[in-house]
Parts: structure tokens; C-alpha cells; sequence
């Protein structure tokens, strides 16, 4: 059973993450052959208060 995690900033939208999860899941289905209803997605999404880029913190910039 493939899980993948995936951390980013929070701000995207529902239909957003709709398809990169459904993308996700389509890569590793043709990467491992793993059936669809096997793979987990997760997605953890950031405060933009931190994460930091380049040094500043996300909601900063």
C-alpha cells in the first residue's frame, strides 16, 4: 500500500488539491503498478507563519 506525503503552504484550493491528489495517485499507479484503491495520499498543509523561504518567514512575503 503506497502512501505519499506531501507538505505545502497552505492557501490552495479545494478543487486544487482535488487534482494533485488525484495527479499523485495516477504517478504512482503507473510508476509501481499499485491499484488506485491501494495508494494513500496525505496532504499536510503549512501555516504560511511557518514556513520560511529564503530566510523570511512565508507570510511576509
Amino acid at each position: 500500500m503506497p502512501i505519499a506525503r506531501i507538505s505545502m503552504m497552505e492557501g490552495r484550493t479545494d478543487a486544487q488539491k482535488a487534482a494533485l491528489i488525484a495527479e499523485v495517485t495516477d504517478a504512482i499507479v503507473r510508476a509501481v503498478g499499485s491499484p488506485p484503491a491501494n495508494v494513500t495520499v496525505l496532504l499536510d498543509e503549512i501555516p504560511k507563519a511557518h514556513f520560511g523561504l529564503g530566510g523570511i518567514q512565508a507570510s511576509k512575503l
